[in-house]
């Protein structure tokens, strides 16, 4: 069987998005942005809220780096879910957007970013990562680069959320 590039890498993103969902089981509104308290100290660890919403950036490059449309990332995400940003407990739910436009971004855009990989040429994927500097020296093409966005880089914050769960006390997904 001859499977496309970015049939492959699709492959691999629709299979996180489909974990994220089963990860959101039972995460609610209020505790969406709430560090984890298990037997009443908090744990300094990413929550569903910084999690998605790391997340939610990728997607619109992935489309930009195809050529597709791209939706603007909303306003105030980057600065709370950037790479450099630091995750922060939020009881009173003003830090982070609520968890229903959180999850809208992050499900949108990587359904978009689906499609779009699965369109692009292998030809695309051939082409040079045009992000300079560390990540182009790891992900020297645009392959590698959306192979790392859609599979290791997802995988490694979605396991974030899984120990996040179960601190949680709310088990495995």
């Amino acid at each position: 069987m001859s499977r496309s590039i970015g049939n492959c890498i699709a492959d691999s993103l629709d299979l996180c998005v489909g974990y994220a969902e089963r990860l959101l089981k039972d995460v609610t509104a209020e505790n969406f942005g709430r560090l984890a308290s298990p037997g009443g100290t908090p744990i300094d660890s990413n929550h569903p809220a910084f999690v998605l919403g790391h997340l939610a950036l990728y997607a619109p490059r992935i489309l930009r780096d195809l050529g597709a449309a791209a939706p603007a990332v909303p306003a105030g995400f980057d600065a709370v879910f950037s790479k450099d940003a630091k995750c922060a407990d939020d009881p009173q739910a003003t830090i982070y957007p609520p968890m229903e436009s959180v999850k809208a971004v992050f499900f949108e855009g990587y359904r978009a970013a689906s499609a779009a990989l699965r369109a692009a040429s292998d030809e695309t994927f051939q082409g040079p990562n045009p992000n300079p500097g560390r990540l182009a020296e790891l992900f020297p093409s645009l392959g590698s680069m959306h192979a790392f966005y859609c599979g290791g880089h997802m995988m490694m914050h979605l396991g974030q959320l899984s120990a996040w769960r179960r601190m949680a006390g709310l088990g495995a997904a």
